[in-house]
């Protein structure tokens, strides 16, 4: 039951804040589509826990920084963009193009100012990040980007990508890794939800001026060994590795 009233009320909030977004979008400039987006993001943070019965805990705020930085971000589901999106006023975010494949998005994702970038990666891809994302940071706003690029059930990962590297090496920005356990309550793209509470956790920021490698791995192991000690916090298990996945 839980499951099927957070359904209606995704949909609910999801068509109504889309609606009121793309009339906005008529009007100049970018924060009259940020006021509604974020107001729409906490008030899907608020059904989780109203008709889901997932609550949201946000911890190590002490860790981001007074300038703007790249948030880097586990992916379970769907729910963590709006968890994190709703913790902030002006947040520009990476997302695939695939998005741009329903009818109007285009127009919303250039008004909100996001960072669109091809879903099949290489050079091409690469550039785009680049490009968008110097906008971005010319303007003094934090970027979210998913190292990984796609979804990933709990206790798995998927090779982190290096546009996050490349980021914060050209805008000399730093990067704050952030952990989760949300899969475990909204796992993925899944129409089952289960109540508990759901922990969002800034890490440490790493400063720029890492070898690639290097800080690929660093922030690899830091979200990975976080995400999995947050789960095992919540479900009273062993802390296990988290495994990769290919493919």
């Amino acid at each position: 039951m839980r499951s099927f009233l957070f359904a209606v009320a995704y949909w609910c909030l999801s068509i109504v804040y889309s609606l009121m977004a793309l009339v906005l979008t008529l009007f100049p400039g970018r924060k009259p589509v940020q006021w509604i987006i974020r107001r729409y993001t906490r008030r899907m943070v608020q059904a989780m826990r109203i008709f889901a019965g997932i609550r949201l805990e946000v911890r190590g705020r002490e860790h981001i920084p007074d300038q703007p930085l790249i948030f880097a971000c586990k992916h379970h589901s769907w729910g963590d963009g709006f968890c994190i999106y709703s913790q902030f006023d002006d947040l520009a975010f990476v997302t695939g193009d695939h998005l741009e494949k329903f009818p109007l998005m285009s127009t919303l994702l250039s008004k909100l100012g996001a960072i669109v970038v091809n879903n099949c990666g290489g050079i091409e891809a690469r550039n785009a990040l680049t490009n968008r994302s110097a906008d971005a940071a010319r303007d003094g706003r934090h970027i979210l980007i998913y190292p990984e690029g796609h979804l990933n059930a709990p206790g798995t990962y998927r090779r982190y990508r290096s546009g996050v590297w490349h980021m914060m090496t050209n805008f000399n920005m730093p990067v704050v890794p952030v952990a989760t356990n949300l899969g475990l309550f909204w796992q993925e793209d899944h129409y089952k939800k289960t109540s508990g509470t759901a922990v969002l956790e800034f890490l440490e920021p790493i400063v720029p001026g890492m070898d690639k490698d290097v800080f690929l791995d660093t922030l690899r192991n830091r979200i990975e060994q976080r995400s999995q000690e947050l789960i095992s916090e919540a479900t009273g298990e062993p802390v296990t590795p988290s495994r990769l996945v290919t493919g």
